[in-house]
């Protein structure tokens, strides 16, 4: 992770201090552990059954980026799954056979083919989502309306940063 302090003269200076470089490996060990946890299979197993769903856990994790991300062509699918190209196509073609998508060709250049989500495949994500709120319920019981506020917040904020960070560097524009 690379991370850029503002000059010197700026309010929001973070100095390089031991403080910040102990924060700092928390918050990566703390990232670390959360891919981890989410990466389980078990994980993506208890939430299907949750919801009542059977579909292969590597078809309903393409399915959702396909849901928020879409409409989402196949090679940047990929990238954001962390997947060969290849793969991904194939498990999008599953997809597609089931009714849970559609491929159709990019408005923006027609040798794209997007993937969208269906009306039966939202069915699906909207099953997943209601049984995320039911799991992550409990582990959110004893949380304040306003730390969970300022949990969303400041993740949002930090995907945001990493993402322009990494925009940059794809540009060759990145100081890091």
């Amino acid at each position: 992770m690379h991370i850029v302090a503002p000059s010197r003269g700026s309010r929001e200076f973070v100095q390089n201090t031991r403080t910040t470089k102990k924060k700092l490996r928390e918050l990566h060990g703390a990232m670390v552990d959360l891919v981890a946890l989410m990466n389980q299979p078990q994980r993506d197993q208890a939430l299907l059954a949750e919801a009542g769903l059977s579909l292969d856990p590597a078809l309903f994790r393409l399915l959702v980026g396909i849901e928020r991300f879409g409409p989402i062509g196949v090679v940047e699918l990929s990238d954001r799954a962390g997947r060969d190209y290849t793969t991904v196509s194939r498990q999008v073609a599953k997809l597609e056979s089931l009714g849970l998508i559609e491929r159709r060709s990019s408005p923006a250049d027609r040798r794209i083919h997007e993937a969208v989500i269906t009306d039966k495949g939202r069915q699906m994500t909207d099953a997943l989502d209601a049984a995320r709120q039911r799991l992550a319920a409990p582990i959110l019981a004893k949380w304040s309306e306003e730390d969970l506020s300022d949990l969303v917040r400041l993740m949002r904020r930090f995907v945001d940063d990493l993402m322009d960070s990494s925009r940059g560097t794809e540009r060759g524009t990145d100081k890091t």
